[in-house]
């Protein structure tokens, strides 16, 4: 039961380098499933019973379905389409020691270090480049080759190295493209997997990706491994249980958001209009007045979905003395008393009383009392749009890393779980 949705999700995963091609991997999966493309730019025109898209920056998607009659109000899964990663810089080429050219870059996002180097590497993203005298369009690009590579310095030449590294990002982190032969060569490299002329590229957003293929591993094949697990393994197990689903009593929005990993703070960000521009265009175009439109938010619910961290086998003691996840337990409930995360009684009865009647295994993190939490993108939206919000995930380990660990069967469970959550009737009574 649980290798098909698993193998598809790693093999979406692996098609999608960058959070562009995470959305254009969900435009092709929704359009294949009969929905309709809107664009902010023009006027709306939907009707119930629709299947619909919009998409913003290109890195941001909120897909909906309409139901055949009225409907009470929204509920949503949202979760985000970047991962942590090294930002190629404008002018990237620089000359090191003399010999090599090497590619200028800046973090993205909060990372492992570490797990960077001595791997196969290369570079994915979008550039923008001229479209007729006076057009501008869009262009997606991965080179699909192992091009680069941050090579470690010999343990020869730094007795300490196993003492623990601090990595300067401007000196240690910038990857191996060449040697000075191939000066002047890797906007060429872009511009030829782009399929476009290096003249016509204005601007590019690049990002360097792992190469390393996703596996399955372990005494009982039980983990999965892959680049981008945070966040994609929620990305695209909830859009499984969102396409299944089919709207009745509420309208369903399966939300993908860009820049979690630095704050959220941009247009296509969870912080930005996006889904209450979304949200009131809906209502809008279906004749519902304003009063309409806040009852049906009094009646609505979020699911924030970003993974969590397993207990780890090395560091049990990180984790907290009672709420301590693990792989291929199910669904992970994340709880702050500072409202990191939004769970609160109410939210997590909702979450809990769906995962009984999904038949859905489901557990609780919360982290330390001594140890500091992030936030992620409930509480951030919920600055535009408040709504009854829980927050889950699933456990994996080497969150931040490269090449990320989680639990083979979770990827089924949350599927599962995203499906009892569209179809769920709960009514939550006297809050």
């Amino acid at each position: 039961m649980f290798k098909d949705t698993t193998a598809k999700m790693l093999d979406m995963i692996e098609q999608s380098p960058t959070c562009y091609h995470v959305i254009d991997t969900l435009k092709k999966e929704l359009e294949d499933n009969g929905f309709t493309r809107l664009e902010e730019s023009q006027e709306w025109k939907i009707k119930n019973g629709g299947k619909y898209y919009v998409t913003r920056n290109g890195s941001s998607i909120i897909s909906f379905q309409i139901p055949k009659k009225t409907f009470k109000g929204f509920y949503m899964i949202a979760s985000h389409s970047d991962s942590p990663s090294f930002k190629i810089k404008e002018s990237p080429e620089l000359e090191s020691a003399g010999l090599y050219i090497r590619l200028n870059v800046e973090k993205y996002g909060g990372m492992l270090c570490a797990p960077w180097f001595d791997r196969p590497l290369s570079v994915a993203g979008r550039v923008m480049v001229k479209d007729g005298a006076n057009g501008i369009k869009m262009q997606l690009v991965q080179i699909d080759r192992d091009l680069l590579m941050l090579p470690s310095l010999a343990i020869h030449m730094n007795r300490e190295a196993n003492d623990g590294m601090k990595y300067n990002a401007q000196d240690d982190m910038l990857p191996l493209f060449g040697d000075m032969a191939d000066k002047g060569k890797f906007m060429k490299a872009v511009a030829e997997a782009a399929g476009v002329k290096e003249k016509d590229i204005l601007s590019t957003d690049l990002f360097l990706y792992n190469r390393v293929k996703p596996s399955i591993w372990g005494a009982e094949n039980q983990y999965i491994s892959s680049a981008r697990l945070d966040d994609q393994e929620c990305v695209y197990t909830t859009l499984f249980g969102f396409l299944k689903a089919k709207a009745t009593d509420n309208v369903l929005l399966h939300c993908v958001f860009d820049n979690e990993e630095v704050g959220s703070g941009t247009k296509q960000g969870a912080a930005s209009t996006f889904l209450k521009d979304t949200l009131e265009r809906i209502n809008e175009s279906l004749g519902r007045t304003r009063q309409q439109y806040h009852t049906a938010l009094a009646n609505s619910f979020m699911v924030s979905a970003d993974n969590a961290h397993a207990v780890h086998p090395a560091y049990g003691s990180k984790a907290d003395p009672v709420n301590r996840p693990q792989m291929n337990a199910g669904i992970v409930i994340k709880y702050n008393a500072n409202q990191k995360y939004t769970t609160d009684a109410v939210s997590g009865a909702m979450c809990k009383m769906v995962c009984e009647k999904a038949k859905v295994p489901y557990q609780t993190f919360t982290n330390r009392s001594d140890m500091a939490g992030g936030s992620t993108l409930g509480n951030i939206s919920n600055t535009q749009v408040a709504l009854n919000t829980v927050d889950i995930g699933l456990a994996q380990l080497a969150m931040h890393s490269p090449y990320e660990t989680a639990g083979y069967k979770d990827a089924e469970y949350m599927a599962e779980f995203a499906y009892g959550f569209y179809t769920s009737k709960v009514e939550i009574a006297g809050v």
